[in-house]
């Protein structure tokens, strides 16, 4: 006989406890334990079982992906969308996904569903027309959890674009709209419906302060693709970034601009970054990044000027200021350069953000520039600083060299490391930081 098991649930964080508490355990909230009942059976059901598939009577190229038509969206998620696909879109508010998953709505060439929990249909009917005037596009405005299915399962378009999650509420479920439970269940109906009809979703979720996804971290678990469309809220530029693909490569980024008519594609990031006609003044260098697998330059800006208290102070714009501070510490150990009286201004051009460790020699010598006065141009940067002022071998150089030679550069300054191949421009290798001031 199945027994009736008697647990109490906190409807903030699914926290589970066999006795009623006044306060949950687990997150501290008082008063949120709520008793449920559940059956357990440990039989197993005969009835439910169901045969193996053989993977080799399969034929996958009778369901090939879906291409959006913008080029940028298709290189990130690696070739286009898997049909019966989970893909999940963050961002900051007003980054711009919804525009991003409205584009993609009215350009694919399929049957598409756009259902919306935070706008009315005449509200995407203004940033529809805006976009593209002649669309055509079917959209539901509805929250509650069960209708969406309901119609879904009813039209089965080939593409269903959520926004967002946090909006979609279930009666069957406890909390409020955008709490763990509700989030928690409405990705799981949606991967079952997902992968029963092979149908693809795109859901697009809210992120916290601190810039991760709002909800439990399993949602990320669950999903098959893991997208961020970041950059400052009033730069220009756009970096769609990939940190999850179950069925491509990761760490591929796209680069769009924002425009009036939405994002447009960058096809030349590197030419936007650096600009036509950048000032010649000390501080300036340029660096080379890769980002999935396109090498982009980008301009290093550093200022440095002698402070009026006794702490000087080190601020960053795109740059890890914790980093800065590791760099000035060599730079004063290594180099000999006195800067605990100045005060150090760090800026990546273009409002983007830089994590790779490669731009650690063109910092350094962007601070060297500013303290000198030193012009330095026509010039790319590129290596990892260690603690004992070495340089460090960096990761598809011969990708950087050949982006900086394109860009009509003549030398790049890099570790010392095997170069095949022959190149126009002029290929200074170092071993130090020392070295590397010494040959400017």
């Amino acid at each position: 006989m199945p027994k009736t098991l008697t647990i109490f649930v906190c409807s903030n964080c699914q926290y589970k406890t066999p006795r009623w508490q006044g306060k949950c355990q687990n997150c501290g909230q008082w008063n949120t334990l709520e008793e449920q009942r559940q059956i357990s059976n440990t039989k197993f059901q005969m009835s439910n079982a169901m045969a193996p598939v053989d993977l080799a009577s399969l034929d996958v190229d009778q369901k090939p992906r879906i291409k959006t038509g913008i080029g940028e969206f298709d290189q990130v998620t690696g070739g286009g969308i898997v049909p019966g696909s989970l893909i999940l879109l963050g961002g900051d508010p007003g980054i711009g996904k919804s525009t991003l998953a409205l584009q993609l709505a009215m350009k694919i060439d399929a049957e598409v569903l756009y259902v919306s929990g935070e706008e009315s249909v005449n509200q995407i009917k203004l940033r529809a027309h805006r976009i593209n005037k002649d669309h055509r596009l079917n959209v539901l405005a509805e929250i509650s959890l069960e209708t969406v299915l309901a119609s879904i399962a009813d039209q089965h378009p080939e593409l269903v674009i959520v926004d967002s999650i946090q909006t979609m509420y279930s009666e069957e479920v406890s909390g409020v709209a955008g709490g763990v439970s509700q989030v928690t269940n409405a990705v799981q109906q949606i991967m079952r419906l997902a992968k029963q009809n092979h149908i693809s979703f795109i859901v697009i979720g809210h992120v916290t302060k601190e810039g991760y996804l709002a909800g439990p971290k399993t949602l990320e678990h669950m999903v098959d693709t893991v997208l961020y469309l970041e950059g400052e809220r009033f730069a220009a530029f756009r970096i769609l970034r990939c940190v999850k693909n179950r069925f491509g490569t990761t760490n591929e980024v796209g680069v769009f601009e924002m425009a009036g008519v939405g994002l447009v594609e960058v096809k030349n990031p590197s030419q936007l970054f650096l600009g036509e006609d950048s000032i010649k003044a000390s501080g300036n260098i340029i660096t080379s990044i890769v980002e999935g697998n396109r090498a982009l330059l980008l301009e290093i800006q550093a200022l440095t000027s002698v402070t009026n208290f006794g702490y000087p102070k080190r601020t960053t714009a795109g740059f890890d200021s914790n980093r800065l501070q590791l760099l000035t510490a060599i730079l004063g150990k290594r180099a000999g350069l006195n800067l605990s009286n100045q005060d150090i201004y760090i800026n990546v051009v273009g409002g983007l953000k830089i994590d790779e460790p490669a731009a650690d020699l063109a910092v350094a010598l962007a601070i060297v520039s500013s303290l000198k006065d030193v012009i330095i141009q026509d010039t790319v940067a590129v290596g990892e600083l260690g603690l004992s002022g070495e340089l460090r071998f960096v990761p598809n150089l011969e990708k950087r060299i050949i982006e900086a030679e394109k860009l009509g550069f003549k030398k790049i300054i890099c570790p010392k490391t095997k170069i095949t191949g022959k190149n126009k421009i002029e290929v200074i290798q170092v071993k130090t930081l020392t070295e590397a001031i010494s040959k400017l």
